[in-house]
């Protein structure tokens, strides 16, 4: 289970930042995260439960993008959306694709005060 220590290092980010701007307590967290990310989001949501308890994070409103992943044939430059790395070019059946979007993990933003 990594989504504990990916949560530990999203309250890092969150406490840093929240610090350097001189708040008080944040408000509300946004972040960014791709089917293709790796997260089990059950896992994640059990992690996030426990280790928020005694942080800036305590009370705060969480919004979660979820990135579908997508990608680029190199044969035949169809766009499509993927569930695995190995995926197949629907047009063509192609394996050989370039990953566009859906790997993200990310703080993408924060609402401090």
């Amino acid at each position: 289970m990594h989504e504990l220590s990916i949560v530990m290092g999203i309250i890092k980010i969150a406490e840093d930042h929240a610090r350097a701007a001189e708040a008080a307590a944040i408000d509300e967290i946004e972040l960014d995260i791709g089917t293709m990310s790796g997260i089990d989001m059950d896992s994640m949501e059990f992690a996030w439960t426990q280790a928020i308890q005694g942080t800036m994070l305590k009370d705060t409103v969480r919004k979660i993008n979820s990135i579908t992943a997508k990608a680029k044939c190199l044969d035949c430059d169809t766009e499509f959306e993927i569930k695995n790395y190995y995926d197949a070019c629907p047009v063509c059946g192609e394996h050989l694709i370039e990953i566009l979007q859906g790997k993200e993990l990310k703080v993408r933003s924060l609402l401090v005060s």
